[in-house]
């Protein structure tokens, strides 16, 4: 089957329907897995590429950006910048002690000075003076992981935040700068999307063209309303985990952990491990046996497939 083709928000941007997610480069995966999965996804008319300053996943401060950084190498090594849209990802305000990830201790916001440090990182494990799109990784504001819960809780809510303005104001000059070039949000809501959208067209700011969530048959939360958003405003969704972390493979019905697999490695799964999920996965397991579209093969080897509809997984 060949590879298909889509616009990418309103860039102008024609990307691959499957985007190459690299977020276990450097923990699951080695330089040399690395290599040859993108050597693979290239092959194989994967133009898009998805990485954050953050990864490695989970994250640590012994494997913070080695995951930008075989790419970067893969990048030098091969010669081929130009043939892949770049993507990658600033952190959000952190809630979980990550102060290994500035340099000068501080936890992470999405403010001026971090957002200049980070970006300045990833250009620099990247190899490159430009990356393609470049996004917020998750809210600066105090939000319930994920962003688009299907209730709203306002103690969820509560704590310090930064200007979504400032975030704004500091992303177009990166782009006068030359050193990205579009923008775009990830695990964020409805109404932050809105607002990012809305502050844009006051200011004259850059316009948000994609947003990067979860949208899988467990999680369906992107329909209830970031679906009309992305329609209506042409925000492009890159879908990320449509495997649900390899769930809906059924490789984990019946406690199953196989030998390699990333709940078997790092046991992070459980929001596909509530009590309706066992059943509804092992459902569409069954659905899709019936109408011959299961296939099971290894995802942990050097070519295994690790795609972001734009659909981004690391599953």
């Amino acid at each position: 089957m060949s590879m298909t083709y889509r616009p990418l928000g309103r860039t102008g941007l024609t990307v691959s329907t499957i985007c190459l997610g690299t977020m276990t480069y450097g923990e699951q995966n080695t330089e040399a897995d690395a290599f040859a999965q993108m050597d693979y996804a290239l092959d194989h008319g994967v133009n898009f590429f998805d990485t954050a300053e953050l990864y490695a996943i989970p994250p640590k401060a012994e494997t913070q950006g080695r995951t930008e950084t075989y790419i970067g190498n893969w990048f030098k090594a091969r010669g081929n910048r130009n043939k892949v849209i770049l993507a990658s990802k600033v952190a959000g305000r952190d809630r979980g002690g990550m102060t290994w990830l500035r340099k000068d201790g501080s936890s992470p916001e999405v403010n001026k000075v971090q957002m200049i440090e980070a970006l300045e990182g990833s250009l620099r494990r990247l190899q490159t003076d430009c990356i393609d799109l470049y996004q917020i990784h998750w809210p600066d504001r105090p939000m319930p992981w994920g962003s688009n819960p299907t209730a709203f809780k306002a103690k969820a809510y509560e704590g310090s935040e930064n200007s979504m303005l400032e975030a704004l104001e500091t992303l177009q000059t990166f782009v006068k700068q030359g050193k990205i070039r579009f923008i775009g949000l990830s695990n964020e809501s409805s109404w932050g999307a809105m607002q990012f959208l809305k502050l844009a067209e006051q200011h004259g700011l850059p316009r948000v063209e994609t947003v990067q969530n979860a949208y899988n048959l467990l999680n369906r939360t992107y329909e209830t309303g970031l679906a009309e958003i992305s329609m209506r405003e042409q925000m492009g969704l890159l879908a990320f985990s449509p495997l649900a972390q390899g769930y809906l493979t059924g490789k984990y019905l019946g406690g199953a952990r196989p030998a390699g697999a990333r709940s078997t490695l790092f046991n992070r799964g459980q929001r596909y491990e509530t009590p309706n999920a066992e059943p509804a996965i092992r459902a569409y397991v069954d659905l899709a046996r019936e109408i011959g579209w299961h296939h099971r093969r290894d995802h942990n080897g050097p070519a295994a497939d690790q795609y972001c509809l734009h659909r981004k997984t690391h599953d």
